[in-house]
């Protein structure tokens, strides 16, 4: 059976990358069409744009992470294969309204992470591959969440798009794509062997992964963000501004009030963990 990593860009993929070989090595790209996102390598950003197929002109994740996969790939020797969809600017837009994912409807995550892979694997596969996930020893539920959507052979199901109906309609059918693996679970890793791992190699890491204003991090992280990446907190601020959601990314508050945050006590980059990262992880 074909085997395929799902790399995200973090540690703990990429120990997966370099421990668990596989036959592909697959990475989705978050990217916005803001000039204030700008990725500031001009050469970098002409690189990423032939890998993807499709202008880079930045992401709304930490820029270390275009490094980060890289590094990575020289470092395993062996190709990645960069995917990407529409920009976030993109898929929140809906006719003429703005609409934003949040934590009971996540579609940023599908659209701009598992759609891309979900195409890639169609252009590239078409049979049911073994698709290791970056779920460590203390990550069972989450793993068993993915399993409970699996068929008894354990495999998982994708709808695709295959046509069109004479209305114009989508023509959707069911493909059984992948069957999802969690070797740091199977052979028990945890962030701590993780961590050592990567002290002393050559491959460069983000302070967190995922976009950097990602709703399922907690307040307090956001008004750090604020400060540590302005321009691409800014971009969500500007969208919160100007959406049709009337719940924001937040229930309950918006991230211009997280912005303004005066906060008592200056917290250190090692008071957030990875339940802080927005857990964007497929």
């Amino acid at each position: 059976m074909i085997t395929v990593n799902s790399l995200s860009g973090g540690k703990t993929s990429s120990y997966i990358a370099v421990h668990y070989p596989a036959d592909y090595n697959v990475f989705a790209l978050v990217r916005t069409n803001d000039k204030n996102c700008l990725f500031p390598d001009a050469k970098i950003r002409q690189i990423v744009s032939d890998k993807i197929g499709t202008e880079f002109i930045g992401t709304l994740e930490e820029d270390t992470i275009i490094y980060t996969m890289l590094d990575l790939e020289q470092f395993i020797g062996k190709k990645i294969d960069w995917v990407t969809g529409k920009t976030f600017d993109e898929i929140i837009v809906r006719g003429d309204k703005k609409y934003l994912p949040n934590v009971t409807i996540r579609f940023c995550t599908i659209e701009m992470k598992l759609d891309p892979i979900n195409k890639w694997w169609w252009d590239n596969i078409q049979e049911t591959v073994e698709m290791r996930i970056g779920f460590r020893a203390n990550e069972i539920i989450r793993a068993g969440r993915m399993n409970e959507k699996c068929d008894k052979n354990s495999i998982l199901w994708q709808k695709f798009v295959v046509g069109q109906h004479e209305s114009g309609r989508n023509k959707w059918k069911n493909f059984p794509m992948r069957i999802p693996k969690f070797p740091l679970i199977e052979n028990p890793t945890f962030k701590d062997k993780i961590e050592e791992y990567w002290k002393d190699k050559p491959v460069r890491f983000a302070y967190l992964n995922n976009c950097v204003g990602c709703f399922h991090r907690n307040e307090i992280l956001l008004n750090k963000m604020c400060r540590k990446q302005p321009n691409k907190m800014q971009w969500f601020i500007d969208q919160e501004l100007t959406s049709n959601s009337p719940r924001g990314w937040k229930m309950g508050i918006t991230y211009e009030k997280i912005k303004n945050y005066k906060m008592q006590t200056e917290l250190f980059d090692e008071d957030f963990n990875d339940c802080d990262s927005g857990y964007c992880g497929i």
